[in-house]
């Protein structure tokens, strides 16, 4: 897998304290994809397997989907 970017799905759990800000973590899905998906609505697929259509771009410092990131990390060694 080559390129890939940070893209926003709002990952809310139970026991959500309604700030939502703190419950949106950010996905690596493929840079390919992003502007179809935010133009059209069309679904991307996360490395981690979410599924979601593109509405946010990351600002720098947000917080990444661990799942994400370790599939990434161990992606960038090979």
């Amino acid at each position: 897998m080559s390129s890939t970017d940070l893209l926003e799905k709002p990952d809310v759990r139970e026991g959500d304290t309604g700030n939502a800000n703190a419950n949106e973590v950010f996905h690596y899905v493929r840079k390919n994809k992003i502007a179809e998906s935010a133009v059209m609505g069309t679904m991307v697929e996360a490395l981690c397997g979410e599924v979601f259509p593109v509405t946010k771009s990351p600002k720098p410092g947000s917080p990444v989907c661990p799942a994400c990131k370790e599939i990434y990390e161990q992606l960038k060694k090979d």
